[in-house]
């Protein structure tokens, strides 16, 4: 990922200078579990443990010659050792994907955790702001057209819902990536004891693969893609909400907009949705990495490496993406502006139509047959109103009379009180409430 988009701690994870300290880290565990079962000498262990990691440098000059990374590495770091002869039972009975693999969980582990963080300040942030708004009169919107009365916080709290279970879908899927072997060539174990790859498990938080053919299948990485995807969308489905209301048309939620901010080089009165737009901009960046992760997961026999230069891209990009999206999505909501004037405005700005639905059963319930006299008759008075902009309740009392039909107005006035239609929603926000 560009550095534009790379937050300090994310983009740590995925530094090579990181990942040589991981490298280090599983190998010096596998020499320690050798040690204790007395397949190496003991005193070897202190001078690998002391050797500092490799410098990205050294290992790149390396690799240049060697064409290996993991190679480059393990002389990269013998170079470090001292005595340099300890060195040369790092790495015993090990294949490259042991080392690769197992490294690999702890970055996702990690990748995942800050993730989580996020997730979980982004869930609160979308919570109390739905709960302040549990009040907010807004229109309700089907195909982009006006449908029936609703509040604005109704509207966040499918938001904050969904990120609460697009994060509990990463914790889950933290699980998934948390796995590791140390098997050995094509997985057999046949040059390490399998106490080693427990020993190792164990001290890195860490699960054993419950099988390995020189490498972890590639279900769970794609799983834990997927997950990323998901929550990547969910941002972007907040942030689509923000760009219709903020349209001109509509003005009813606006991005914070900061001081000396500038929202276009040619018209200076532009203010633009630029964070949302970033944010779908994005989301298609972290959806984009599913379907290579996923090709993975079939590899030639025991194992090939098709899958190692996708994931040095994609799972990378994906979290650092993602992580980006969730930090940029809490400050948009954070410092959302809401127009609850314009809000109200827009609802009333159709002339009662918003009410045809209520209107229509009211007349059921007067005793019209739905589909042959009220469904046409308010449809009727609906499309003059459409057409003439004529108050929906006007043309309605023309239809009924046409109709020879007695309107029950104080009951109308009733049954078209914005506010009635959103009397039910008190448990949604009492579960809003809980949401944590």
């Amino acid at each position: 990922m560009i550095e534009r988009y790379t937050l300090p701690e994310m983009g740590r994870v995925w530094s090579d200078a990181h990942k040589y300290e991981l490298w280090c880290r599983v190998e010096v565990l596998v020499v320690e579990a050798h040690a204790e079962a007395g397949t190496i000498p003991p005193e070897v262990v202190e001078p690998v443990r002391k050797a500092p990691p490799p410098t990205p440098e050294a290992v790149h000059e390396i690799e240049a010659v060697t064409q290996h990374d993991v190679i480059a590495f393990l002389s990269a770091w013998a170079d470090n050792t001292e005595p340099r002869e300890a060195a040369r039972y790092v790495h015993f009975g090990m294949t490259s994907s042991d080392l690769l693999d197992t490294a690999l969980a702890l970055q996702l582990v990690e990748a995942t955790d800050i993730l989580l963080a996020k997730a979980d300040a982004l869930v609160a942030t979308l919570r109390d702001h739905a709960l302040e708004h549990r009040a907010t009169l807004r229109v309700g919107r089907t195909h982009g057209i006006h449908g029936e009365p609703d509040v604005w916080g109704h509207r966040v709290a499918d938001f904050a819902f969904a990120m609460a279970r697009s994060r509990d879908r990463l914790r889950r899927a933290r699980e998934a990536v948390g796995v590791m072997a140390i098997s050995g060539a094509v997985g057999t174990y046949s040059n390490i004891d399998p106490a080693v790859e427990l020993h190792v498990a164990r001290k890195l938080g860490l699960r054993s693969a419950d099988v390995s053919t020189q490498v972890v299948m590639r279900d769970g990485i794609s799983e834990w893609v997927s997950a990323l995807a998901i929550m990547a969308t969910v941002c972007e489905a907040v942030a689509l909400e923000v760009r219709h209301g903020q349209r001109t048309e509509v003005r009813e939620l606006w991005e914070p907009f900061g001081k000396g901010q500038k929202g276009s080089s040619a018209m200076p009165h532009k203010k633009n949705p630029i964070i949302s737009e970033r944010l779908a901009g994005m989301a298609r960046i972290v959806r984009a990495q599913i379907v290579p992760v996923l090709e993975g997961i079939p590899l030639w026999h025991e194992r090939d490496i098709s899958h190692s230069s996708t994931e040095r891209i994609a799972l990378p990009d994906a979290s650092i993406a993602l992580d980006y999206m969730l930090n940029l999505t809490n400050r948009l909501m954070s410092g959302l502006v809401v127009d609850a004037e314009q809000m109200r405005a827009n609802l009333d700005s159709t002339g009662g139509l918003i009410y045809t639905s209520t209107v229509l059963l009211e007349l059921v319930e007067a005793g019209m047959s739905r589909d042959d006299e009220a469904y046409p008759l308010v449809q009727k008075a609906a499309m003059e109103t459409w057409e003439s902009g004529t108050p929906f309740r006007e043309t309605l009392r023309k239809h009924a009379a046409e109709a020879d039909l007695a309107l029950d107005e104080a009951r109308l006035d009733e049954v078209c009180r914005p506010e009635r239609f959103v009397e039910r929603l008190g448990p949604v926000f009492d579960r809003l409430a809980e949401l944590r």
